[in-house]
């Protein structure tokens, strides 16, 4: 299982993700639109019959239909590179080798990434929030400051995991060319999933308005100002008729990756997550903070994972790393920790919970230090220091307790179900 540790210690910081069988460059394809078009219209179509009649006859249509389903043609499109994938072959981005074919790896780390995933699975029921809901419904349990923390962060998370869900289904899984990264990313979208599902369960036992909690986004200016900047890095990848495979397309998509996985998830959920963890340091609303640690051990191996990618297609990719890319990069980072800056100030106007917004300000500069570190550039703030060393415990929980002890209802597999 990855910790927060084994990123955010400047050795592994500066090293680029490990490169198992090294291969040459590759060189960008410019594609031209008719090309496209042209090869689209080659495609063989694969005959089979749909012929409607009536309901007593619908075997008799399905068992001619295949004894006419020619399937030469269905080999055709099958075809792909038309031999077996060679490893070398395979890239993270404009891949010609199949797809579809997962092995032979070419990266495994993408793939230990997948089996961690799938081992730290757990579901939102599982936490016991029995103390958090008398405690909330207690007119003398929480300061006013820390209810807005709590629906802040409710407001924010429950629907910026959903963002970073249909970005990864519609956009980037698309553009990643390599199967064991996209085995990965099938992994990462169900714990999406799985978070916006905590958040919701949150509000459900909290009793609080749905309706607000989740308009947050739109109503509420420093967290609509998140949202929307995020939403500019993925439009463009959420247009149909995008395609990679020329310089300033590839560019596109690795700055979307940047935003997405530097910005959105490696600094937007760190004030929030803070103030959550902190409060459960003081012994209030332990349940919340219990969900919001399970969730932080899935976002630092998201963060993780992006970084690896990020770097894998600047080797493989090198024309993409120019100058402007490089200052474009750490423009982006250094926008994300401004909005998240203007978020702590909204959230924290007074001191509460043993912080105030300076002292996430200092986080902040922290924070994107390592993001940039991380992705081959140079810190923007060398004296910059983390004034809450205890998160680097909280984040890592085999530090913390045994995950598997503290669940409070027995975990149902498919032996649970019942088959209709």
């Amino acid at each position: 299982m990855l910790s927060w540790d084994e990123f955010e210690t400047p050795e592994a910081a500066k090293k680029p993700p490990e490169q198992e069988k090294k291969a040459a460059p590759a060189e960008t394809v410019e594609i031209k639109e008719e090309q496209i078009d042209e090869a689209f219209k080659e495609q063989p179509k694969i005959n089979v019959s749909l012929e409607t009649g009536p309901v007593s006859s619908r075997l008799e249509r399905a068992k001619k239909a295949v004894e006419k389903f020619d399937q030469t043609l269905g080999d055709a499109a099958l075809a792909g590179s038309a031999s077996r994938v060679n490893v070398d072959e395979k890239a993270m981005i404009n891949c010609s080798a199949d797809v579809n074919q997962l092995v032979p790896f070419k990266y495994d780390w993408a793939w230990q990434k997948y089996l961690d995933g799938c081992a730290n699975h757990w579901m939102p029921q599982e936490v016991n929030m029995t103390g958090d809901i008398a405690l909330w419904k207690s007119e003398e349990g929480l300061s006013d400051d820390e209810r807005k923390i709590i629906m802040r962060s409710l407001g924010f998370f429950s629907t910026a995991d959903s963002l970073v869900a249909n970005n990864l289904v519609l956009s980037v899984y698309k553009h990643l060319t390599n199967p064991e990264c996209r085995q990965y990313l099938l992994r990462q979208s169900f714990e999406e999933a799985i978070h916006t599902h905590a958040y919701q369960y949150v509000i459900q036992s909290l009793g609080m308005d749905e309706a607000e909690l989740f308009n947050m986004y739109r109503e509420v200016p420093s967290v609509a100002r998140k949202a929307s900047w995020a939403l500019e890095f993925t439009k463009e990848l959420d247009d149909p008729h995008f395609k990679t495979g020329t310089v300033e397309q590839d560019k596109k998509l690795l700055r979307n990756l940047i935003g997405f996985y530097c910005v959105l998830e490696g600094i937007f959920f760190y004030c929030g997550f803070t103030q959550i963890l902190s409060m459960g340091r003081r012994n209030k609303m332990n349940g919340t903070a219990e969900q919001f640690q399970y969730i932080l051990r899935d976002e630092s191996m998201h963060l993780n994972f992006g970084i690896d990618v990020i770097n894998q297609i600047k080797l493989e990719n090198p024309q993409l790393w120019d100058e402007e890319m490089q200052d474009q990069a750490a423009g982006m980072i250094l926008q994300g920790m401004q909005l998240e800056i203007e978020y702590a100030r909204d959230t924290m106007p007074r001191g509460v919970l043993g912080m105030n917004a300076s002292m996430m300000e200092e986080y902040l500069n922290y924070i994107a230090n390592r993001r940039l570190v991380q992705i081959g550039l140079p810190e923007e703030f060398p004296n910059a220091e983390n004034p809450f060393p205890w998160m680097s415990e909280i984040m890592d929980l085999r530090k913390e307790k045994n995950f598997f002890e503290t669940r409070v209802i027995e975990y149902q597999t498919g032996g649970a179900l019942t088959w209709d």
